[in-house]
This record gives C-alpha cells, structure tokens and sequence, in this order.
C-alpha cells in the first residue's frame, strides 16, 4: 500500500476570538490503490460541517475517516459515494481528513469534498447585542441606532443565506456531475455490448449459411 499523501489546505493559528477560516472546496483524483489525507485548521468553539462526494470512477466509493486535532476518529466510512459529517463545537488545531481508495488495484476515483465553518461566538455575540438593544430605551438617537444595528443584523442575515445558497449549488453540480460520469459510464458499457452482440449475430449468421449450405452440396465422387 502506498505511503498516505499529504496536502495542506490551510493552516490557522490563532486564538478562539478570532474568525473562523474561509470555506473551501476541493475536487482532487484519488489513484487506484492510495489513500490520501488533507489537513484543515479550525480555531475553538465553532462548528465544522464535511461534506464529500464521488464524482467519477468504477463503484463511485471510498472509505472516508475524519480525525480531531487530538487524534480521536470522529467518523469512519467504508465504501461509500458520499458523506456528511458536523463538528460542534470544535477544538482547536488541526482536523485531518482521508479518503482511501487501496481497496481498488485499477480504478482511480474522482473526489469532491466541501469545508464550511460556523463561528458559534458570534452567534452568541449577536444574541447578546439584540437583547441589549431590547432593553434601551426609546429615544429618538438610540432608537436609530437600535434600528441601524436592525439593517446591519439583516444584511449579515442575508449574506449567510446567499453563502449557503452557493454552497447548496456547489454540492448539486456535484451530484450533477456524478450522476453524468455514470450515465456516460453507463452508455460506453452499452455501446461495447451491443458492438459485441452485433458481432456476435454476423458470425453465426455466417455460420448457418455455411453449415446450411454444406448439408447440401454432392459430396461423392464420379466413378470412371
């Protein structure tokens, strides 16, 4: 078995209070008989969603394990085609994720995976300015503060809407994208046979004839 490769995505080193790292996506192609790992740093306290999918290759599978920074196997999956997995909260390091594919000695498989991180302290955060905001009282500044603090909270609202839209989107053309390697499998293996069969039926065809024009032709020999 080949010796596992290594790629880092992204290293974060930073305390709890800072924003989580961006969300990344990465569709790689994963040989036949190797097992590849890639690490992804998260700081404390958030949430991390995994999400992956098979793309492309023979049976659509791979065995998939996720690992804390501490080393503790949060999810192990053998021959699957696709996955999800969340991390609330996590801890702060390095999160190591691999996809195997030794069990297959010929087909390579092509792998798409998705990172997506959720900062839970800036969920509390906000939670606490909007319970500040309800016990101001209402004069005629703070009210427009508070109703400014009401646009800005909208406006995040929205951003983080559209983003998982983009997300959502992005795992559709994934599926979008599988489901066409296998219909394009599919139709290949189709075409072969039916070369193969059509093949098949000239031959015999040809046969027949000859066996059936065999059976009558005069075989024996003038006599002088």
């Amino acid at each position: 078995m080949a010796a596992p490769w290594l790629w880092l995505l992204a290293l974060w080193a930073g305390p709890a209070a800072a924003p989580p790292p961006p969300d990344a996506e990465v569709t790689f192609v994963l040989p036949a008989g190797r097992r590849e790992c890639f690490y992804q740093g998260a700081p404390g306290n958030a949430s991390l969603e995994a999400e992956y999918q098979v793309i492309g290759g023979a049976g659509l599978d791979v065995d998939f394990s996720l690992e804390s920074p501490s080393g503790l196997l949060l999810a192990s999956e053998r021959r699957r085609s696709d996955g999800a997995h969340t991390v609330e909260p996590t801890e702060a390091g390095d999160y190591k994720l691999c996809f195997d594919n030794s069990f297959s000695t010929i087909s390579e498989k092509l792998v798409f995976f998705e990172l997506i991180f959720d900062s839970a302290q800036e969920e509390e955060e906000e939670e606490e300015e909007e319970e500040e905001g309800d016990g101001w009282a209402a004069e005629p500044e703070e009210t427009l503060e508070v109703k400014m603090e009401d646009i800005k909270e909208s406006i995040e609202t929205m951003r983080s809407r559209l983003e998982r839209s983009i997300q959502m989107q992005t795992l559709l053309r994934a599926f979008e994208a599988r489901d066409r390697n296998l219909q394009e499998s599919n139709l290949g293996r189709v075409n072969f046979w039916s070369a193969v069969n059509l093949t098949l039926l000239v031959v015999v065809a040809f046969l027949q004839v000859y066996l059936l024009k065999s059976l009558f032709e005069d075989k024996r020999t003038a006599r002088t």
